[in-house]
Protein backbone atom coordinates (compact mmCIF):
# COMPACT_ATOMS: atom_id res chain seq x y z
CA UNK A 1 0.00 0.00 0.00
CA UNK A 2 2.51 2.58 0.52
CA UNK A 3 4.38 2.68 -2.81
CA UNK A 4 -0.05 3.34 -3.77
CA UNK A 5 0.10 6.05 -1.26
CA UNK A 6 3.38 7.71 -2.65
CA UNK A 7 1.70 7.59 -5.72
CA UNK A 8 -1.07 8.90 -4.72
CA UNK A 9 0.45 11.45 -2.93
CA UNK A 10 2.86 12.73 -5.83
CA UNK A 11 -0.41 13.30 -8.25
CA UNK A 12 -2.28 15.77 -5.36
CA UNK A 13 1.22 17.61 -4.84
CA UNK A 14 1.56 18.21 -8.65
CA UNK A 15 -1.38 20.70 -8.24
CA UNK A 16 1.81 23.04 -7.03
CA UNK A 17 3.67 22.84 -10.24
CA UNK A 18 6.36 21.41 -8.11
CA UNK A 19 10.34 21.60 -9.69
CA UNK A 20 10.98 19.11 -7.51
CA UNK A 21 9.77 16.74 -5.12
CA UNK A 22 11.32 13.86 -2.92
CA UNK A 23 8.74 11.59 -1.09
CA UNK A 24 9.94 8.71 1.88
CA UNK A 25 8.11 5.99 3.02
CA UNK A 26 9.02 6.20 6.60
CA UNK A 27 6.56 4.24 8.13
CA UNK A 28 8.87 0.98 8.26
CA UNK A 29 10.39 3.12 11.42
CA UNK A 30 6.84 3.60 13.32
CA UNK A 31 6.41 -0.22 13.14
CA UNK A 32 4.04 -1.26 16.52
CA UNK A 33 3.15 3.23 17.24
CA UNK A 34 -0.54 3.51 17.68
CA UNK A 35 -1.05 5.19 14.65
CA UNK A 36 1.06 3.28 12.33
CA UNK A 37 -2.06 0.92 11.54
CA UNK A 38 -4.01 3.13 10.58
CA UNK A 39 -1.95 5.15 8.18
CA UNK A 40 1.56 5.49 6.70
CA UNK A 41 4.69 8.09 8.03
CA UNK A 42 5.93 10.27 5.05
CA UNK A 43 8.99 12.72 4.54
CA UNK A 44 7.91 14.91 1.55
CA UNK A 45 10.68 17.55 0.13
CA UNK A 46 9.09 20.21 -2.17
CA UNK A 47 9.84 22.89 -4.23
CA UNK A 48 7.65 25.26 -5.87
CA UNK A 49 7.08 28.84 -6.75
CA UNK A 50 3.56 28.70 -5.11
CA UNK A 51 5.56 29.20 -1.89
CA UNK A 52 6.99 31.90 -2.78
CA UNK A 53 6.50 34.81 -0.25
CA UNK A 54 4.89 32.53 2.03
CA UNK A 55 5.88 31.45 5.53
CA UNK A 56 6.28 27.78 6.94
CA UNK A 57 2.85 27.62 8.03
CA UNK A 58 1.32 29.11 4.85
CA UNK A 59 3.31 26.49 2.60
CA UNK A 60 2.27 23.49 4.83
CA UNK A 61 -1.53 24.40 4.59
CA UNK A 62 -0.98 24.34 0.74
CA UNK A 63 0.32 20.95 1.02
CA UNK A 64 -2.24 19.27 3.24
CA UNK A 65 -4.39 21.11 1.32
CA UNK A 66 -3.62 18.89 -2.01
CA UNK A 67 -3.04 15.96 -0.22
CA UNK A 68 -6.38 16.47 0.39
CA UNK A 69 -8.37 13.15 2.31
CA UNK A 70 -5.04 11.11 1.87
CA UNK A 71 -4.84 12.97 5.36
CA UNK A 72 -7.08 11.03 6.82
CA UNK A 73 -6.39 7.73 5.74
CA UNK A 74 -3.59 6.64 4.21
CA UNK A 75 -1.15 9.00 5.70
CA UNK A 76 -0.90 9.61 9.67
CA UNK A 77 2.35 11.59 9.59
CA UNK A 78 3.45 13.66 6.91
CA UNK A 79 6.93 15.91 7.49
CA UNK A 80 7.21 18.60 5.33
CA UNK A 81 9.84 20.62 3.70
CA UNK A 82 8.54 22.89 1.23
CA UNK A 83 10.74 25.48 -0.60
CA UNK A 84 10.77 28.19 -2.93
CA UNK A 85 12.78 27.92 -5.55
CA UNK A 86 16.50 29.53 -4.64
CA UNK A 87 16.08 28.97 -1.12
CA UNK A 88 17.51 25.06 -1.38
Amino acid sequence: MSSETVAHLRERLASLQPLSIEIEDESHRHAGHAGAKDGGHYQVTIVSSAFSGKNTVARHRLVYDAAGDLMRGRIHALGIHAFAPGEV
